[in-house]
């Protein structure tokens, strides 16, 4: 109970056997606290070192308590001075951080480009955990792929989770299929547990992020990195594809919810996909799934439509009000 105020669990307990008897004897304090007579005598250089016990103005050579209400209240004081100069610190390193990451930030928006190029992955990750950690309202995201990389979800989990704390809404969608990956199930989990929001939809049609609806970063080939965009006319444009995919999206935890037809969204998109003309290994990547697993699909929703062909399928589907 005392760790703080320098006291091992010895010295405490020999400070209390010697505050309700101080006359007894070592081989007494010994005998009473199941000590050895070396813990003993170390924890009594430790007690002394703290002036918990001084000389006895009575009896040359024996020590006495001193009162817990005066030791005691002594060390406690000396520590909240401790505390209170180290909470000093970290303000003054507060407000450092603060200066330069303002100084940083306002050098980016000086910038005459209408965007800012982020060469490579390491730039994109840094710029995208700069700005999580400066987000005041709220953190969206489009999400095509499944499960970042484990060093990735690492990276960013102590920021999303500090940015929840503060009160910053994060709104992730995903593709349907990732309920299938264990990685960005577990993810998923773990960011809703903390107050996160998650969605799906059958496809996501871009990577995007948007801080505080006032930045946006855009892919470009993943080996060249990003685009960070602040202008009005592109937020709005990435803003209301957030906002139409999300008001359709299905809740993370929810059931997959089925229409007038009988069809989860992501079958009618199949089958959208289908009478486009795309193949099964096309459809496959848009989805999220192997092209095994789109023609078991599509060979369901055939059945279903008591269909010979595909083509027959898709008439079916069109008169039936499916497309």
């Amino acid at each position: 109970m005392l760790e703080l105020l320098g006291l091992s669990g010895l010295a405490e307990r020999l400070y209390q056997a010697v505050l309700t008897d101080p006359a007894r004897s070592v081989a007494m304090l010994a005998h009473d606290t199941g000590m050895t007579d070396r813990q003993i005598r170390s924890a009594l250089d430790e007690l002394a070192d703290l002036a918990l016990i001084r000389p006895s103005a009575a009896a040359d050579g024996t020590l006495w308590p001193v009162s817990p209400a005066v030791g005691l209240s002594a060390l406690l004081a000396a520590a909240e001075d401790e505390a209170a100069a180290r909470q000093r610190q970290i303000e003054a390193t507060r407000a450092a951080i603060a200066a330069l990451a303002a100084e940083h930030e306002e050098q980016r928006q000086h910038r005459a480009e209408p965007a800012v190029r982020l060469d490579g992955i390491d730039a994109v990750r840094g710029r995208l955990e700069e700005l999580a950690a400066n987000a005041v309202t709220e953190c969206l995201s489009l999400n095509p792929g499944g499960a970042d990389r484990p060093d990735a979800r690492a990276a960013s989990a102590q920021l999303n989770e500090q940015a929840l704390r503060r009160g910053v809404g994060i709104k992730a969608i995903c593709r349907e299929s990732f309920r299938n990956d264990p990685d960005t199930l577990a993810h998923a989990r773990w960011l809703t547990d903390l107050g996160g929001e998650m969605r799906t939809v059958p496809i996501v049609p871009t990577p995007l992020v948007i801080v505080d609806r006032r930045v946006v970063i855009v892919p470009l080939d993943p080996r060249q990195g990003a685009l960070e965009l602040d202008s009005p006319g592109m937020l709005s444009v990435a803003c209301a594809l957030f906002d139409q995919l999300w008001s359709s999206a299905t809740p993370f935890g929810s059931s997959v919810m089925v229409d007038g037809q009988g069809l989860t969204s992501a079958e009618r998109t199949l089958l959208e996909l289908a009478a486009a003309g795309h193949t099964d290994e096309a459809a496959g990547r848009k989805l999220g799934v192997s092209g095994r697993t789109v023609k078991r699909q599509m060979a369901d929703l055939m059945a279903r439509l008591d269909a010979d062909s595909r083509f027959q399928a898709g008439v079916r589907a069109a008169h039936r009000g499916w497309l």
